[in-house]
This record gives C-alpha cells, sequence and structure tokens, in this order.
C-alpha cells in the first residue's frame, strides 16, 4: 500500500535497450577478424546494459553446439560452444553457485582450456620421476 492507503500498481513495460542485434553484428565482425587475421575477442556480457529477457533473447540465438566442458578450478566454470563454431558461453561462478563473469569469447578454442606453460612444465617433471621410479 502506498501512504495513502491504495495498492500499487506495478507494471513491466517492454523496455528494450535495443543492443542484443548490434552485439550480435559485433560478434558477426569479430568471427569475421578471427578468421581473417586469428585475433579473439572477448565480450563482457555483464558489462553491457541490457534489459530484462535481452541476454536470455542473445543466448537463444546463438544456440548451443555440439561442446560442454565444465571445469572446477577456484569455482565451477562452464565453456559452452554455441551453435555457430568459434563463438563460445563462457559462465564462471563462486562457491556459492553466484555467477561472477559471463563471457563470449570469439576464438577456435576458449583460453580457459588451453594448458598454461608452468602447468605443463610440472607435469613432465612429474611424468620424468613417475617414469624413473617404475617404468610401464
Amino acid at each position: 500500500m502506498n501512504p495513502v492507503g491504495n495498492p500499487l500498481k506495478v507494471e513491466i513495460g517492454g523496455y528494450q535497450t535495443g543492443n542484443v542485434l548490434p552485439l550480435l553484428h559485433e560478434i558477426r565482425h569479430a568471427l569475421r577478424q578471427l578468421l581473417d587475421t586469428g585475433e579473439t575477442t572477448t565480450i563482457d556480457l555483464r558489462g553491457l546494459p541490457m534489459a530484462p529477457g535481452e541476454q536470455a533473447r542473445l543466448l537463444d540465438f546463438l544456440g548451443k553446439g555440439e561442446i560442454s566442458v565444465q571445469m572446477d578450478a577456484l569455482g565451477k566454470s562452464e565453456i559452452i560452444e554455441t551453435r555457430y563454431p568459434g563463438i563460445w558461453l563462457i559462465v564462471h561462478y563462486n562457491s556459492n553457485q553466484e555467477v561472477m563473469g559471463k563471457f563470449i569469447e570469439i576464438t577456435r578454442i576458449p583460453a580457459i582450456l588451453e594448458a598454461q606453460t608452468e602447468d605443463m612444465e610440472d607435469a613432465l617433471a612429474s611424468l620424468q620421476v613417475k617414469l624413473e621410479e617404475k617404468p610401464a
């Protein structure tokens, strides 16, 4: 009730930012750039102004492709190929399953999936020790 005792009427309007179509064009240009130059692009979806439902429309348009990966490193991450190869949705969660980051990455393979040099060096050293201990 409002101060005069009448119930408040709440209406959900059809407000739209109009950012979905320009964002899709940006993604298309980024894919062209990846093919032409190899340059990757990352778009922070949480940093873009979008009205309720617009992000869902964007993700629905992009759809899901053949690859879906879940990682568990300092919280869960989902890496989902869209129906358009080279365009990926990446979502990072904290330990409470709250979204901490949501990105569209236009790349051949998302950076989060690439093995880090230091990790590979550690793996090489570990493999060497294991092979010296007990041959296969």
